[in-house]
């Protein structure tokens, strides 16, 4: 599929204004939350950029609480090509894959120092919208998490039309359930991942935008008015909401899809074949099984290469 999204000049928006690259803090000097907006934890995933990017430039500031921006993987961004833009993914290892207190307390990558030097932000955050997008062409999907809270919060964002609650990987912690945005006990910490479509997909900055301005308006950290123009996007007719139920993780390079399978393809028949690892096939496990993201771009032994979900 062609990469249609424009590389986003980053050279003023790398400098941040709070002494830590790409990094830039709003704070309006009254009660409210502090809500955080990542972008960039993965270098290819350019629609996030582009919505922090058109997000300084408007000017917006809160008036109450304050507003966090971070452009995170730099340095996996510095590297992209849109020609081979899955190799900038990151710079040695998955950014998303390591927020646990164990693993930034000492960092061994240049991926994991980043996101050492970004913790302190995160840990200040009341609430966090981090921006993705996908290797393979797809609606966009909002990853809540298992906590009620953030399903609660996707609920009334009313957007997107596909909600995802799943439970992360088992390779690694991502950033969304980093320490208190993990803990159950926390009901004021709500974060929230959205996947906006294909990298390249034009409309994944829209996307991202839309979702910016919904978590926004929600925080309370701005008035409605103060949403740049044209940001908001209709709210879909309804949201479908899925729970993931189990994880297919590849075994070894010894794997391959049945058929070349599509995210939200629903499989009416449970025992359907999808795929086969080390020349086991692994089949649905309930009818109306439907399949989350699959895709081989970044497949070795321990990846989670596909998710399947049911409607709840």
């Amino acid at each position: 599929m062609d990469f249609r999204l424009p590389i986003p000049d980053l050279t003023r928006e790398r400098v941040g204004n709070t002494g830590t690259a790409g990094v830039w803090h709003f704070d309006s000097g009254r009660p409210g939350r502090a809500l955080m907006v990542s972008a960039l934890l993965h270098g290819n995933e350019l629609c996030g950029a582009w919505a922090l990017k058109d997000l300084l430039a408007s000017g917006l500031r809160p008036r109450r609480g304050s507003l966090i921006l971070a452009f995170c993987n730099l340095e996996a961004f510095d590297r992209f090509d849109p020609d081979r833009h899955d190799a900038s993914r990151f710079v040695e290892e998955d950014m998303n894959r390591v927020w646990h207190a164990d693993r930034l307390d000492r960092p061994q990558t240049a991926d994991c120092r980043r996101a050492a030097v970004l913790r302190p932000w995160v840990e200040r955050a009341d609430w966090l919208l981090d921006l993705h997008s996908m290797h393979e062409p797809s609606a966009p999907l909002l990853l809540t998490g298992i906590l009620p809270r953030n399903i609660a919060l996707a609920g009334a964002l009313k957007a997107p039309a596909h909600v995802i609650v799943d439970a992360g990987h088992k390779d690694g912690v991502r950033m969304r359930d980093y320490a208190r945005f993990g803990d159950a006990t926390r009901e004021d910490a709500c974060a929230l991942l959205i996947e906006c479509g294909f990298h390249g997909d034009l409309a994944s900055r829209d996307v991202a935008k839309d979702m910016v301005a919904r978590m926004l308006a929600a925080s309370g950290i701005v008035d409605e008015d103060d949403i740049p123009a044209g940001w908001r996007m209709p709210d879909p007719p309804a949201q479908r909401v899925l729970q993931v139920t189990d994880a297919v993780v590849a075994q070894s390079m010894d794997f391959r899809f049945e058929r070349p399978w599509q995210c939200l393809d629903t499989l009416p028949d449970r025992g359907t074949v999808l795929c086969w690892t080390d020349g086991v096939p692994v089949v649905t496990p309930y009818d109306r099984c439907t399949l989350i993201m699959p895709s081989l771009l970044q497949l070795k032994p321990g990846v989670t290469v596909m998710r399947l979900a049911r409607d709840i």
